[in-house]
């Protein structure tokens, strides 16, 4: 049974960190690209991060330099480390799992970022 579940979303400051995890089972965890992706109020789905099998990594503009994405495959698990919080991060962000035509998603976990 394939299972993504997120974790570490909560209620923040402007200017403050979190750190999302995604732990996986079910499938060959080290074998898929790994995404976060976010959906704030009224907002379309946003992709966020991607790190692939191999350990490349890409973002969105909107996060870059204040978002790491990063894996530890013997843990089966993704995480989202965000620095430098703003509002506009306010959003529900959810973990996806990515073989080819194959894709998996987690229920997600909500980040809100208000003073």
């Amino acid at each position: 049974q394939v299972q993504l579940v997120e974790s570490g979303g909560g209620l923040v400051q402007p200017g403050g960190s979190l750190r999302l995890s995604c732990a996986a089972s079910g499938f060959t965890f080290s074998s898929y690209a790994m995404r976060w992706y976010r959906q704030g109020p009224g907002k379309q789905r946003e992709l966020v991060a991607t790190i692939t099998n191999g350990g490349t990594t890409n973002y969105a503009d909107s996060v870059k330099g204040r978002f790491t994405i990063f894996r530890d495959n013997a843990k089966n698990t993704v995480y989202l480390q965000m620095n430098s919080l703003k509002a506009e991060d306010t959003a529900g962000y959810y973990c996806n799992a990515r073989l080819l035509t194959v894709s998996y998603w987690g229920q997600g976990t909500q980040v809100t970022v208000s003073s």
